[in-house]
Parts: structure tokens; C-alpha cells; sequence
């Protein structure tokens, strides 16, 4: 058997298994991704609604500030309208949805210090029950993140190393941005639940 005019076709055989191979890991790693991201999502979701949550029971409770509680949910709104395909997303985009969901967060910390006039409040079983989950929910995001940027770099590594950047670029594989800490801010936010009188502390 004469192997060499069967030779052009076993290369381009293995070459397409090879080319296979790579689509399919590269596919693997972004969808790892956007499972990263669908968490980052679900986090910030279990934030809006507490917060939807933190104003109802504050309108319920007390004669509250209406500017305050008009802050925070624009804010909310704004956070909430933002999308995002992490896939596609430019890093401006994504500056933009941090941005939008940083000032949520100042919202509802200027809310929360505002409780501080309302003792009725801030005291009722549902209003501290929303700041413990408030609480939790922020340590909550900043862990997605962090998985996020992980699962990102794992990414982009796969699509910028030798031989898969041949099929990245073929396919069309473009680098994921990653969350930024804002200056100042490499923990997750903190937000006083401490509305203890400062007169008892005496």
C-alpha cells in the first residue's frame, strides 16, 4: 500500500480533529465564564431585592425622608437596567455596570445612616433582619467577583497560548474584561449596622 497519497489526508485529518479539540476547550472555558458571570448576576439580584424590601419596610414604618427613599430607588432602577454579555462586554461597558451598581450601594448606606433618627425602626424584627442579609449579601457579591476575574484570566490565557490563540482568532474568541476595584475599595463594602445609641455606650 502506497501510504504516501494518503498522507495529505491524514494530515488534514488530524489537524481537524486537533482544530476540534481546541474549539471545543475554548468553548469550555467561556462557558465556565459565564457561569461565573450568572453568579455575579444572581448576587446583585439578591441585592436589589432586599433593597426593594429594605424600602417597602421603611415606608411601612415610619414618615421617612422622601428624597432618600427616591435616591434609592433610582439607584436601584439604574443598577437593574444595565446588561451585560461578559462575553462581549468592553471594559468601559463594564466600568459602567460597576459604576451604576456602586452608587446603589451609596444609596443605600446613606439610608441606612438616615435609619439612625427613626429608633422605632431600627429596632423592628424586619428592618434588622434586612441588614443582617444586606450584610451577608455584600460579601456574597465581592466572592462572585473574584470567581469571575478567576474564570475571566483562565479564559483569556487559553485565547492568547500557542495553539489555541490560532483557533481563538479563527473563531472569533475576544478577551473577557474583569472587574476593577474602585479606589478605595478592595474589600466589599462595608455598611454600619451598629445603630446602637451612643449614649448607652457611655
Amino acid at each position: 500500500m502506497d501510504f504516501k497519497k494518503f498522507l495529505p489526508w491524514i494530515i488534514v485529518g488530524v489537524l481537524v480533529i486537533f482544530a476540534i479539540s481546541s474549539y471545543n476547550g475554548l468553548v469550555g472555558v467561556q462557558a465556565d465564564t459565564k457561569t461565573a458571570w450568572s453568579k455575579v448576576e444572581s448576587a446583585y439580584q439578591r441585592r436589589n431585592d432586599l433593597i426593594d424590601n429594605l424600602v417597602n419596610t421603611v415606608k411601612g414604618s415610619a414618615d421617612f425622608e422622601k428624597s432618600t427613599l427616591e435616591a434609592v430607588t433610582n439607584a436601584r432602577a439604574k443598577a437593574t437596567s444595565i446588561s451585560i454579555d461578559p462575553t462581549n462586554v468592553t471594559p468601559e461597558q463594564l466600568a459602567q455596570f460597576q459604576q451604576a451598581k456602586t452608587q446603589e450601594m451609596g444609596a443605600l448606606s446613606r439610608l441606612l445612616v438616615s435609619v439612625e433618627r427613626y429608633p422605632e425602626l431600627k429596632t423592628t424584627q424586619a428592618f434588622l433582619e434586612l441588614q443582617s442579609q444586606i450584610e451577608g449579601t455584600e460579601n456574597r457579591i465581592n466572592v462572585e467577583r473574584d470567581r469571575f476575574n478567576d474564570a475571566a484570566n483562565i479564559y483569556d490565557k487559553k485565547i492568547k497560548s500557542f495553539p489555541s490563540v490560532i483557533f481563538a482568532k479563527l473563531f472569533g474568541f475576544g478577551e473577557i474584561a474583569r472587574f476593577k476595584s474602585d479606589a478605595g475599595a478592595e474589600k466589599a463594602p462595608k455598611v454600619n449596622f451598629d445603630f446602637s445609641n451612643k449614649e448607652d455606650k457611655k
